[in-house]
């Protein structure tokens, strides 16, 4: 287990919907930006059923969730932010769908790549894993790895100019047991208002009291008044990136 702060060049989320980096993993993203770190947010669907009102259509819905996503992202630093179109509520790991996250990756080139856990059902008690969450993961790792990094692989990427990326590490978003901590007592404020941008979500409702709660349980014993948990795979050692930076690797 390890809470050493590690800052990478560039970052890709991606992730189901709207709202759903600032839930899982903002307050990293934030201290990342403060730091220099390039990041891309990539949405697979723009959360177009989740306004239930009178007379909402799913056009108005992508429309004002699309907007809303990028206010919060430029609470947060991120640099852009990127709609993949697929379906709300009705997402699956398909090859489409892998490609399209395979050419983001090729064409932004990560360092990183932040997603959630495929393999998540029972979330707690109270509430089961969304499809759409655990569709948007499995595409994400298998475009991550090892799709990106093989060049004989969607090969008119390469004619495109996209040629194989083979991120260094994986931050997997997890409710379970984490072996990195990210303190984000100077950003949890900046995670908050994020969250607030997302007024069709929220409505009347305020997270700070849930988020402060989660975020302290988190940090609670490592010195941590507030912090965010993920798994990390490491796909390429820190020697063999610093020596092969922007070459293609071969995949195992």
């Amino acid at each position: 287990m390890s809470n050493n702060f590690y800052i990478p060049e560039r970052a890709m989320v991606v992730m189901a919907h709207p709202d759903d980096p600032e839930f899982s993993c903002a307050g990293t993203v934030a201290r990342w930006s403060q730091t220099g770190t390039e990041v891309c947010y990539v949405l697979c669907t723009s959360g177009d059923v989740g306004i239930a009102e009178p007379g909402m259509t799913r056009a108005k819905a992508a429309t004002i969730r699309e907007a809303e996503e990028r206010d919060a992202a430029k609470i947060l630093g991120v640099k852009e932010v990127v709609f993949l179109g697929e379906p709300d509520g009705l997402l699956q790991p398909t090859l489409e769908l892998r490609k399209k996250i395979v050419r983001q990756i090729r064409r932004f080139r990560p360092e990183v790549v932040i997603t959630g856990d495929p393999t998540v059902v029972w979330a707690s008690e109270s509430y089961i894993n969304h499809p759409d969450h655990r569709a948007a993961a499995t595409a994400a790792l298998d475009a991550t790895f090892p799709a990106a990094g093989q060049p004989n692989l969607f090969e008119e990427l390469e004619e495109q100019g996209l040629s194989a990326h083979k991120p260094r590490k994986v931050y997997v978003t997890t409710w379970g047991d984490p072996d990195i901590f990210v303190n984000i007592t100077d950003t949890i404020d900046l995670k908050i208002e994020a969250l607030r941008a997302h007024k069709s979500q929220m409505k009347d409702w305020d997270p700070e009291e849930m988020i402060k709660n989660w975020a302290a349980e988190r940090g609670k014993g490592k010195e941590m008044a507030y912090a965010e948990g993920f798994r990390v795979i490491t796909l390429v050692d820190d020697e063999t990136w610093e020596k092969t930076k922007g070459q293609v690797l071969p995949e195992e």
